[in-house]
This record gives C-alpha cells, sequence and structure tokens, in this order.
C-alpha cells in the first residue's frame, strides 16, 4: 500500500489529485488506522497507468482517422474528363 504523496510522486500529480482520482473509483485505496489517512494499493497504479495509455491510444488512432481524407479512404475515382 501506498500514501497517496508516493503515488502523486510517481504520476507527478498533486496529492490532492490523487485522493480526487481514488474518491473517483480510477484508483483503488481505502482509509486506514488512527487517525485515517488514504492508503493506495500498488497495482492499482499500474492499472491507472494501463488504462491511461489505452485511452492515449485510442485517441491518437481517433485523430489518425480524422485526418485521413475520402480520396485516401475510398480511392480517387473519376472526376469530370479524367
Amino acid at each position: 500500500m501506498l500514501t497517496p504523496a508516493q503515488v502523486a510522486e510517481m504520476l507527478q500529480l498533486e496529492v490532492d489529485e490523487i485522493v480526487a482520482l481514488v474518491l473517483d473509483g480510477r484508483l483503488r485505496g481505502a482509509r486506514l488506522g488512527s487517525p485515517a489517512s488514504w492508503r493506495i494499493e500498488a497495482a492499482s497504479v499500474e492499472d491507472y497507468l494501463d488504462d491511461q495509455a489505452e485511452d492515449a491510444r485510442l485517441h491518437a488512432l481517433w485523430r489518425e482517422s480524422n485526418a485521413a481524407s475520402f480520396p485516401e479512404l475510398w480511392g480517387r475515382g473519376r472526376r469530370g474528363g479524367e
């Protein structure tokens, strides 16, 4: 189990952002001890990074598909007197 500060350093984010990711369910964690403090599962950090990489891959594919022109997709065809 990692502290929010450790995870923040790993991900180069602020501690508040890490707690928000836990509250959003994007990282798995729990409040432990007395007084209670957040602890985050190390495996969930790996899962989060995998999800971020997949999102980046999908966005890149989307941008690539938007950049393709119709002639590139369906051929040039014949125009007018060509």
